[in-house]
């Protein structure tokens, strides 16, 4: 590169390491390892280093020879030195190429010690074009690396949030959606069953896993996670953004029914009336979403009889005894009428209610308890 060339190169460094947030030293020091090695494989030259200037920009390659001690064996002496195993040890030689013995250093400069360098300026004439396609070769890596941490310092914490993206592609088992600046993966396996996604269209997802392990930036999402729905419970109703509603836990099947247990240290709160919404007008916009899944807000409560009595429902006038605290089992008696309630569709609530109190629950009609002998005290 000429004077010329030089100062138009740092005037375009300095714009695009503005633009895309790179640090300049970064680019520099990685354009001179590239030079370096580049100087090295067309020239055969070991001892060889490329500097740039930061104020001109003028790029030049030094040829340097490290200083050594005066002891140092000009050729290999005929008493070989062997390790422990009787292999011989390779000598250690002078190389006149890449050294020079501190005597004869100093004699240019008595300043210099065993260690240091005398470099010597070799740039060859045609370096300048070597130079060009090399800055331009570490530019753009060092732009992809810097796009890419950028974009993971941004998604690198979203796990477990939800977001909101843009329908952009679509193939055999995936949705490509739009974040912003990169791309996120909904798998066709993961969305509500019988909905349809439309290109280009808007759509609220939940991120289950953000891995950065590879080449690129993996963003996996979905919309069945339990986890949606209690983003989308946080995202619609402010109480439980205030703190002054709490959310203990989700259980979901997807595209069915999902239960979530929610409570409030605030007395004069009704959890489930806050969820509930002015004539169901919260709950709505969230079953909307869920494209009609039935969703069951229960009280959450610290017996955890009472909260597996909540989480049974519709089902009602249920006896609960818990039956072993340690292993988290319960017994439920329930009566003719709300027994197949309890239950549920193919055990579907009785599924629901055990994952979101965390309780093994055996639910027996009253007749069976009778017949098993079974006397259980009421919790109510």
């Amino acid at each position: 590169m000429n004077s010329k060339e030089s100062k138009e190169f740092l005037k375009a460094l300095d714009n695009i390491v503005e633009e895309k947030g790179i640090d300049k030293e970064v680019v520099l020091e990685a354009m001179e390892l590239a030079l370096t090695s580049a100087y090295k494989k067309n020239y055969g030259k070991s001892n060889s280093k490329v500097l740039i200037n930061r104020e001109t920009g003028e790029i030049k390659v030094y040829s340097y020879l490290t200083v050594v001690a005066d002891d140092k064996p000009d050729d290999y002496s005929d008493n070989f030195e062997v390790d422990e195993d009787g292999n011989e040890i390779e000598e250690d030689i002078f190389n006149p190429e890449t050294e020079i013995k501190l005597s004869d250093a100093r004699k240019e400069d008595k300043s210099l010690n065993i260690g240091d360098t005398i470099d010597t300026e070799v740039t060859p004439k045609d370096f300048g074009r070597v130079a060009a396609s090399t800055a331009k070769q570490v530019v753009v890596q060092k732009m992809r690396e810097a796009e890419r941490n950028s974009i993971m310092e941004e998604y690198g914490d979203k796990q477990d949030e939800m977001l909101i993206g843009t329908v952009a592609l679509e193939d055999t088992d995936n949705y490509f959606i739009d974040l912003g600046r990169t791309n996120g993966i909904l798998p066709k396996k993961d969305i509500i069953p019988g909905e349809k996604i439309e290109m280009g269209s808007q759509i609220k997802v939940y991120v289950s896993k953000v891995d950065n392990s590879g080449k690129n930036l993996l963003i996996l999402l979905s919309r069945t996670h339990y986890g949606f729905v209690k983003r989308l419970f946080e995202h619609e109703i402010p109480e439980f953004s205030d703190g002054s509603l709490l959310l203990y836990s989700v259980a979901r099947d997807p595209g069915n029914r999902s239960k979530i247990a929610v409570y409030s240290e605030n007395p004069n709160i009704d959890p489930i009336g806050a969820c509930i919404g002015e004539k169901g007008s919260r709950i709505a916009r969230i079953i909307e979403e869920l494209h009609g899944e039935k969703v069951d807000v229960v009280r959450y409560d610290k017996d955890p009889a009472i909260f597996i009595q909540n989480a049974l429902s519709p089902a009602k006038n249920l006896t609960v005894a818990i039956t072993d605290e340690k292993k988290q089992e319960a017994m439920v008696i329930a009566d003719k009428d709300n027994f197949s309630l309890a239950i549920g569709r193919k055990g579907q609530n009785a599924r629901l209610a055990s994952r979101l109190t965390k309780y093994k629950i055996d639910i027996k009609t009253q007749e069976q308890a009778q017949t098993e002998g079974i006397n259980l005290r009421s919790e109510d």
